[in-house]
């Protein structure tokens, strides 16, 4: 282990001798090597490693917190911990008892967990380059006849290794490590004043595998590229409320910023209206909020995803948290004190970007769970309505209840079948929607789906980027489809 398990003990042992009522201490290590290819030119390499510890303590209903990178001695982390309890201390004076801060009990677990993986990619770049290289290759012969309308080809890819060792003053002491291995790729195609670009990531919570086995980035890379190209032949959108069915990539962004945020129980709690809003089913527990066929999960034990985690980092053993039920809202995501505020039990939602930032309630692995529907059965019952395909970018409200997103395309279906070829495609096209009108417009939802990475969700402030999954089938509804441009 990179982690010192002395250290974070010797934090926490202080912490209380100062007074605090209770104390934790997350000391981690971080090794990342990532590379850029751009046109099949490698831009640029990427490595480093970094080790630190953040320490948390609980003062008279308080919270303080204070993070050092590279501790050397005993010396540098009681001067944290004594730093994080004078931070609470000083708060603790000014706040009335009602807004002071309370943890719910929890079990303490001493526990060593390794998630495992089949190909250590820190042992293989050379063979993670390769595999860039050969996706770079075959998105330059995706189509050979139209090469010449391949404008740009990027391919980001690499690993994040993390060791995190979690100790409480209350007994707890587990540790855990992870490998992600990750591949961006995009492919810009170019005619005239028009440019059209197709992206794809892929990747997971595991080694070379993720790339080469789980999914086949090289078929990827060919699809990406033919799509662009296609691209540049598509009409754009007129504005039109259809039904859609929204593939699994779309689904998961979907998912993320209108189920996933909204659940966040410190969001429910309006702690970040300031910030990045609230959540539009505040209050709502126990109460419809979509069609009988929605249902939807978080769930940190789905192996491979980049929200997969045994313990939280209060040290809470992960679980799926079911967050509506039939279209009911039965559940959010909670931290040790939020639980205490809805009398719940904690539910393992608490994460940080790293050690130096307090955790905050986050998503690990929010989903739409699937039915019964192929998807040639959701096709085949609709009369006029699209396919959407892919996410771009999202657009959405301070209580997540009006959203918008752009895809990466659509296509048209008619009389219960695909328009195929470049007739029935369509480019620059956004969806849109209200939350509560969308999801009880829900009528079919597929037996196949994805769990997608989502590299870069920001939350906090200081901000905080964190990594996660999301997902979902094929799923039917209604929705307003239009061009991004006018």
């Amino acid at each position: 282990m990179s982690v010192d398990e002395d250290l974070a003990s010797v934090a926490i042992r202080y912490a209380i001798t100062l007074g605090a009522g209770y104390a934790d201490a997350r000391y981690e290590y971080r090794e990342s090597r990532w590379l850029l290819l751009e046109d099949a030119k490698i831009e640029h390499i990427a490595y480093s490693t970094e080790h630190g510890i953040g320490i948390r303590v609980l003062v008279d209903g308080a919270w303080g917190f204070y993070a050092i990178a590279e501790p050397a001695s005993s010396d540098d982390v009681k001067e944290a911990a004594e730093k994080a309890y004078r931070l609470a201390k000083g708060s603790s004076t000014r706040l009335k008892d009602k807004d002071r801060a309370r943890i719910s009990d929890v079990k303490t677990y001493t526990d060593k967990v390794i998630i495992g993986f089949k190909k250590n990619t820190r042992e293989m770049f050379d063979e993670l380059v390769r595999i860039a290289r050969d996706v770079d290759g075959a998105m330059r012969g995706a189509d050979e006849k139209k090469a010449d309308r391949l404008h740009k080809t990027s391919i980001s890819t690499g690993y994040d290794y993390v060791e995190k060792l979690f100790m409480s003053s209350e007994g707890s002491a587990i540790f855990q490590s992870y490998l992600d291995t990750v591949m961006s790729i995009s492919a810009t195609a170019h005619e005239g004043s028009l440019n059209e670009t197709v992206s794809r990531t892929e990747g997971g919570r595991g080694g070379i595998e993720m790339l080469t086995e789980v999914v086949d980035v090289v078929d990827t890379a060919r699809s990406v590229a033919s799509t662009a190209i296609m691209l540049l032949s598509a009409k754009p959108a007129r504005e039109d409320k259809a039904t859609v069915i929204m593939d699994p990539d779309f689904t998961a962004l979907l998912t993320h910023e209108i189920l996933g945020h909204p659940s966040e129980a410190d969001r429910v709690l309006g702690y970040e209206m300031a910030w990045a809003g609230g959540a539009w089913w505040a209050g709502m527990l126990g109460k419809r909020i979509g069609s009988n066929l929605l249902n939807v999960s978080d769930d940190p034990t789905i192996a491979g995803s980049l929200g997969h985690y045994m313990y939280d980092d209060e040290g809470v053993r992960a679980r799926e948290k079911i967050l509506v039920k039939e279209g009911v809202l039965v559940g959010h995501m909670q931290s040790r004190e939020t639980a205490s505020i809805f009398n719940v039990e904690p539910n393992a939602g608490m994460r940080a970007t790293g050690y130096e930032f307090m955790p905050l309630i986050r998503m690990a692995c929010t989903y739409i769970k699937p039915l019964d529907y192929s998807l040639d059965e959701m096709v085949r019952d609709v009369k006029h309505g699209y396919i959407i395909h892919g996410q771009k970018v999202p657009s959405i409200d301070m209580y997540r209840y009006n959203w918008s997103i752009s895809c990466q395309y659509a296509r048209r279906i008619e009389d219960g079948e695909v328009v195929e070829g470049t007739e029935g495609m369509l480019r620059d096209v956004i969806v849109m929607g209200n939350a509560p009108e969308f999801f009880s417009s829900i009528d079919a939802c597929s037996k196949h789906y994805e769990i997608r990475p989502i590299l870069n969700c920001g939350k906090g402030d200081p901000m905080q980027t964190l990594r996660m999954g999301n997902g979902g089938p094929y799923v039917r509804a209604i929705a307003i489809v239009k061009s991004v441009v006018a």
